[in-house]
């Protein structure tokens, strides 16, 4: 392709996402959301962001999708790729870098509250609720290694 970069079927669409957590009498819960589309359950994730780091930008994520704030780990623990579908009935593949980020702060209102559902839930059923086998062996690796606060 002249004058410019051909996207082959190979390349990936390169994402960040914030994996929601807190420990509530030494039990580990997720917050999961649901996707706008689809409904299935998810966790907060969208594109890189100029001026951001990644996990800056994975916290503006769970910010906008699940109305949380909180302390976010500077350090990906892994990624997962899924095909995401387009309007045009395609599909764009992307792999998704994902930062745990405490919980501190939920929030009532917030950007997508009314195109979401949100729930918290324990690392087993966040695990079992997503589509993503990669995603889901990140939710179970990282539960069994609760962090430490």
């Amino acid at each position: 392709m002249a004058g410019g970069t051909k996207r082959t079927a190979r390349s990936e669409t390169r994402q960040v996402a914030a994996l929601p957590w807190r420990l509530d009498e030494g039990a580990l819960w997720i917050l999961m959301i649901t996707s706008r589309e689809t409904r299935r359950w998810v966790i907060p994730k969208g594109g890189r962001m100029v001026g951001k780091t990644d996990p800056e930008a994975a916290a503006q994520e769970a910010l906008e999708e699940a109305g949380v704030k909180g302390v976010t780990d500077e350090h990906s623990i892994g990624v997962f790729r899924y095909a995401k579908g387009l309007k045009d009935g395609g599909q764009r593949q992307c792999v998704v870098s994902v930062y745990p980020m405490q919980v501190l702060i939920q929030l009532g209102h917030w950007p997508e509250a009314h195109q979401r559902e949100r729930r918290w839930m324990t690392p087993d059923e966040a695990a079992a609720a997503v589509q993503e086998p990669d995603l889901a062996a990140l939710i179970r690796d990282f539960a069994a290694t609760p962090p430490v606060i």
